[in-house]
């Protein structure tokens, strides 16, 4: 194929070239060496549109340009210039291109600009931006390229990818305009921006090193020099941590290695070691303790002794009984801080590695399903609200999606229940919770290594993706945290994570490991580490397979690129494991082998890169004691609006906590596996939201289980354990009206906190976990895993951005019976309406007064907890009984949004009566439609049941009441008590006012359809 000759469609020609400077201040010029190679381009053949081209057209228009016709979108590829023209063309042809959607064009990365401008006819004088990756970072799609070339035996040892946007304009653009456009077509975190031009060549690894052994005295060091130190080098170890190093170095009679120093930085983060929640903590007016969350968390799942338990708080996630010798797994993750710099990485490498934990605890788990809660600021936040340094909050929602759907998916996982909340505090650092569930046979929980087993590295190779993640997610960020903390980002390749999972599953069966675990935080460092800390460990990295050459063996030690699993495998397995792993075509290594010295060695080749004692490193990380005090905040309390109850509805029904997530959801692939036993969505038009979901994993056995999670920001704000107590509350009714059974329902802690330096910041969290503590011994629902992210803090000068704390809970319930599982949405027209709970004038921190920009006062707390779980646990003797057809929990926006919810996914109504509703005190109506008063659930009697199930309740004189009845008009009507109604508003506006916010995805919201400040 020749380079064709074109036209141009503008009617002004220009040159972009000396507009290229616009962008010096947001992108970075492409440092790649100049080396000749193939570059294919590949784009939709007419008359096919590309389905991104409109939305880029948008972008063009809202920056005030002028396009003159439709932008060109270009699939880039780059292959080794050694390659024949025949060859470059036959990888286009039968790999690179659909021959049915799409043409390309083959040209050469020398290309002269005349060149490159005929290369597209009718787009010859457009405006090219050219992205691509920057050296080092990783691109899954450039693995797949090369795999497929082997298949042709097309011989390219190297690939690369980018994309182009051909522009045609009718004027040339501002460097104003043209800076804002490059913005928003490219992270420069992780990509580089060329304009017009074609790439310059295959991409390089970004840097190459000879270092060897590295000392780093440390003697005579003042206190500020070993601050000043650690923060260079990014140690993230404070003052205190420092002078401990030093003084055990000095005792040694050395100097440490730079391996060493992060070897111990590594394992001493925040990240990894928990200093805060397992440190001294002294409350002013309170209980001091020696190990918080040993004397909290983990005590209370000891008091409950619940005998379904069968690992907590020991391993890489929580197992719990299942089956018949089958052992569910629960693990919840945060990637916050890489998800702040790059979404869609941060996300995805967060899902990635939640799946890595699960596949790493015991002898390996297989994950069943995947969940998410996502916290950020306003998608429509105005754009000079946005913080210099930050993403806006628009295209942070957009990418951490992505980054969920594009590894979820690929993995064959599906993603099966989530949530997002919005508050403008979580501008600068959103928080991205990932979790997997898995199932692993009993037999196969316990784990260890052995002195002897061989350690041996499988998956992914190492790169400089993702250095120093541990220790930059254990820092506030700032404004200047973007760049410089950019090589902590990840990129993952879920294809390579699931043909690990496979080769995995195989060997575990076949008994070929002691021992495994996943490469997370740290790298090699902390899992070769942690795997060795009873008994010890040699490792030799010079055999660790490199992405390329130039690592210097510190890096190889600490990288956190992803998709690599460590296994202690016996000596004589060693062969049969490597056969296995092969098979899959996974690559393996042995990196060493676990030995009894209790020691940590590290050598490159014959070099001693570092000699730790195990003891040192995992235990002698300071403990100073940290003071906490909690202050009440000064709040008035909140006036109601005057605006009519219909109206407030539809305003609440848009609060980007409550509106349609289908946009989103229906991205995710929630009937892979084919388990789906209760979906995401509920009602005859899967269109309602559903409350969790209900996984069925044994074909053709009736038990499985729920999945659900509860997260309430705003209450944080006026009571931290308000907060606390509403996220397991919430967590718990959630898998209760899927038919979970309260007394088998296991749940995970994960704290997001700002600085626990600061002793209000602390106090709170200790008052967080003091609540759910007490509450969970009540519900006897036992902790088995958990996880803490601190320091959620965004810094810009003097301006410090605190998160309001979040204490997330997820919830793993047993469903006995999955024939009886509820609909979230109503089923039968004509059925009995129960409310179950009282209802109190509880509006502070609520949606209603979210609406309406106040907070109030007071916000709701578990008044009664043995009625609470009585409640819950009677309603699932209900459920299974099969007298239940629908169940509700009451949460964000009270009785009328969970009324609206059932009735959207069913497509009629209902009417109830304000008066029938049981209430405690002085509740009005606003009270009685928007209170989030908790541990409330609206329920719908299957059909000649009522009886029964009033009989039920009654016996254990719950609190509850018929309400109303489920109708065929296709409306939801509120009576007053004189007959006048308080609400009537039809199904189909209720609907259009819940699915707007997000019916097009964040991006649309955003003012001016800008992307980016």
């Amino acid at each position: 194929m020749t380079l064709p000759c074109g036209s141009n469609t503008a009617e002004k020609p220009w040159n972009p070239g000396p507009c290229a400077s616009a962008l010096a201040s947001t992108s970075r010029r492409c440092n790649i060496a100049d080396m000749d190679a193939w570059c294919i381009e590949v784009a939709i053949r007419p008359p096919l549109e590309d389905p991104e081209a409109p939305r880029l057209r948008e972008f063009v228009e809202a920056l005030g340009l002028e396009p003159a016709g439709p932008p060109l979108l270009i699939r880039g590829y780059v292959l080794p210039a050694s390659l024949e023209r025949a060859a470059a063309e036959r990888a286009a042809a039968e790999l690179l291109a659909d021959p049915v959607s799409d043409r390309f064009r083959v040209a050469h990365s020398g290309a002269s600009p005349e060149e490159t401008a005929a290369l597209w006819p009718g787009f010859g004088k457009a405006l090219r931006l050219t992205v691509r990756r920057r050296p080092g970072v990783m691109d899954p799609v450039v693995r797949s390229v090369l795999e497929g070339l082997r298949e042709l035996e097309i011989a390219a040892d190297s690939a690369g990818r980018y994309r182009s946007y051909l522009l045609p304009l009718r004027e040339a653009p501002s460097p104003e305009q043209l800076k804002r456009l490059g913005a928003s077509l490219h992270n420069e975190v992780i990509e580089e921006l060329v304009v017009g031009a074609l790439p310059p060549g295959l991409p390089t690894p970004g840097g190459s090193s000879s270092e060897g052994r590295v000392e780093l005295p440390l003697t005579g060091l003042s206190e500020q020099e070993l601050v000043k130190l650690s923060q260079e080098r990014c140690f993230s170890l404070n003052a205190i941590e420092m002078l401990q190093v030093q003084a055990k170095f000095e005792e040694l009679g050395r100097a440490p290695t730079l391996t060493e120093l992060e070897t111990i930085a590594q394992t001493w983060s925040e990240h990894c070691k928990h200093k805060t929640l397992t440190g001294r903590v002294e409350m002013e007016g309170g209980r001091s303790y020696d190990n918080l969350l040993k004397q909290t968390i983990f005590e209370t799942t000891v008091k409950i002794d619940h005998p379904f338990c069968v690992s907590v708080f020991d391993d890489n996630a929580g197992v719990i009984e299942f089956h018949e010798g089958d052992c569910l797994c629960i693990k919840v993750e945060t990637h916050n801080h890489p998800s702040a710099i790059e979404p869609f990485g941060g996300a995805g490498t967060g899902v990635g590695g939640v799946i890595r934990d699960v596949m790493g605890t015991g002898l390996g788990a297989r994950p069943l399903c995947n969940l998410d809660v996502f916290c950020v600021a306003s998608p429509d936040m105005p754009r000079s609200e946005v913080p210099n340094g930050c993403l806006h909050p628009a295209r942070v929602l957009d990418g951490i999606i992505a980054g969920v759907r594009d590894y979820g998916n690929p993995m064959g996982i599906p993603t099966v229940t989530g949530a997002v909340h919005v508050h403008d505090d979580f501008v600068g650092n959103p928080l991205v919770y990932c979790g997997t569930v898995g199932i692993l046979p009993k037999d196969k929980v316990p784990k260890a290594a052995k002195p002897g087993d061989r350690i041996l590295a499988a998956g992914g190779r190492t790169g400089r993706d993702g250095i120093h993640g541990a220790t930059f997610s254990s820092i506030e960020l700032t404004d200047e945290s973007e760049m410089l903390s950019s090589g902590a980002v990840q990129i993952g390749d879920p294809i390579q994570e699931k043909i690990v999972l496979d080769a995995q599953l195989e060997a575990r069966d076949l008994g070929l490991y002691d021992a495994v675990t996943d490469c997370g935080a740290g790298g090699f460092s902390s899992a070769i580490g942690e795997m060795g800390e009873k008994i010890g460990a040699r490792v030799h990295l010079e055999h660790a397979p490199l992405k390329y050459s130039g690592l210097t063996p510190t890096e190889i030690w600490i990288s956190e690129a992803q998709e690599r699993m460590v296994y202690a495998v016996p000596a004589d397995k060693v062969e049969s494991f490597r056969e296995v792993f092969e098979r899959h075509e996974v690559e393996t290594a042995v990196l060493g082998e676990f030995t009894d010295t209790g020691r940590l060695e590290i050598y490159f080749e014959d070099t001693l890169l570092c000699d730790l004692s195990m003891d040192f490193l995992h235990n002698g990380v300071p403990r100073p004691t940290r003071k906490a005090r909690w202050s009440p905040p000064a709040l008035s309390p909140a006036q109601p609006s005057d605006e009519s109850h219909e109206s407030m509805l539809l305003k609440i029904l848009a609060d980007w906590g409550i509106c349609s997530k289908e946009w989103i959801c229906r991205q995710y692939d929630h009937e892979v596996q084919g388990y789906s036993g209760a979906k995401p969505f509920s009602g005859t038009r899967q269109r309602g939201p559903g409350d969790g979901s209900v996984l069925a994993p044994k074909p053709g056995v009736p038990v499985g289980f729920a999945v659900a999670t509860g997260l309430t920001p705003r209450y944080s704000l006026l009571d931290p354990a308000a907060m606390a107590e509403a996220a397991l509350d919430e967590a718990l009714r959630n898998v209760v009206v899927r038919g979970g059974d309260p007394s088998r329902c296991a749940v995970l802690d994960n704290y997001c906190w700002g600085n626990c330096d600061d002793p209000e910041q602390l106090g709170r969290l200790v008052r967080a976990t003091e609540a759910i503590c007490e509450l969970a011994l009540q519900y006897r629902t036992p902790f088995v895993s958990g996880k803490d992210s601190l320091n959620n803090e965004f810094r810009i000068g003097e301006r410090l951005i605190s998160i309001p704390g979040c204490l997330l809970v997820s919830a793993l319930a047993i469903v006995p019976e999955l024939d009886q599982v509820p609909d979230n949405a109503f089923v039968h027209q004509g059925s009995a309406l129960y409310l179950l709970g009282t209802t109190r004038q509880e509006l502070g921190g609520s949606a209603y007064l979210a609406a309406i920009e106040q907070i109030g006062d007071t916000a709701p707390r578990v008044h009664d907890s043995a009625a609470s779980i009585a409640s819950y646990r009677t309603l699932h003797e209900c459920i299974v009984d099969g007298q239940v057809a629908s169940a509700h929990d009451l949460a964000e926006g009270g009785l009328a949004v969970a009324l609206s919810e059932m009735a959207i996914g069913a497509e009629f109504g209902a009417g109830i009566e304000l008066a029938a509703i049981p209430s405690e005190g002085e509740v009005d109506e606003v009270g009685k439609l928007f209170s989030e008063s908790l541990g409330r659930i609206l329920i719908e009697a299957a059909p000649g049941r009522e009886l029964e199930l009033e009989e039920a309740l009654r016996s254990r004189d719950l609190s509850f009441a018929r309400v109303g009845t489920t109708s065929a008009e296709a409306r939801i009507i509120v009576e007053r008590e004189d007959g006048g109604r308080a609400l009537d508003l039809p199904i189909d506006k209720i609907e259009t006012a819940w699915q707007a916010p997000l019916a097009k995805g964040p991006l649309p919201c955003i003012p001016d359809m800008e992307t980016q400040r």
